[in-house]
């Protein structure tokens, strides 16, 4: 590991000292007219131990980016993790920690009564077979189970 800080805040987080599952703010951006972007780290696998298999993570993604906006009209976006350890969450003019926690818990709990991936069609997604309902509602499930831990990063 290096002592230079790189451009990427995730970069400069040694992975092997923090304890998912956790929510944490990653970063915050100011926009020239005042808005901010608040970016939270979602960790739902303990990075380089546990990782989301791409179906399972890939219908949590879609279930997620819709149903997140049914909570808020804050949500800017919900993208998945490249290492499959978790998801970015990225909110508009919204700053409060517990309520992004709270809007996850929401949004989750969604995921466990829905009955269909939305936008899971070669029309609006660009890999269709990639999906599993199931897979994504047991990442959710084990998520929420563990509710308790979110706010506490380091072990």
């Amino acid at each position: 590991m290096t002592d230079t800080k790189m451009n990427v805040e995730s970069f400069n987080l040694d992975h092997t000292k923090v304890q998912a599952p956790y929510v944490r703010l990653a970063d915050i951006k100011t926009g020239e007219h005042g808005d901010t972007i608040h970016k939270y780290d979602m960790r739902i696998c303990q990075p380089n131990q546990d990782h989301m298999e791409m179906p399972a993570l890939h219908s949590l993604e879609h279930l997620m980016a819709e149903l997140s906006r049914n909570h808020s009209d804050k949500v800017v976006d919900i993208s998945p993790m490249g290492c499959q350890t978790g998801f970015y969450v990225a909110m508009i003019n919204h700053d409060d920690y517990d309520g992004v926690l709270d809007l996850l818990e929401g949004t989750l709990r969604d995921v466990l009564e829905a009955d269909e991936v939305p936008a899971c069609n070669e029309m609006q997604c660009g890999w269709a077979a990639s999906h599993s309902l199931e897979g994504a509602k047991q990442i959710a499930q084990g998520f929420l189970a563990k509710r308790d831990e979110w706010t506490r990063v380091f072990a």
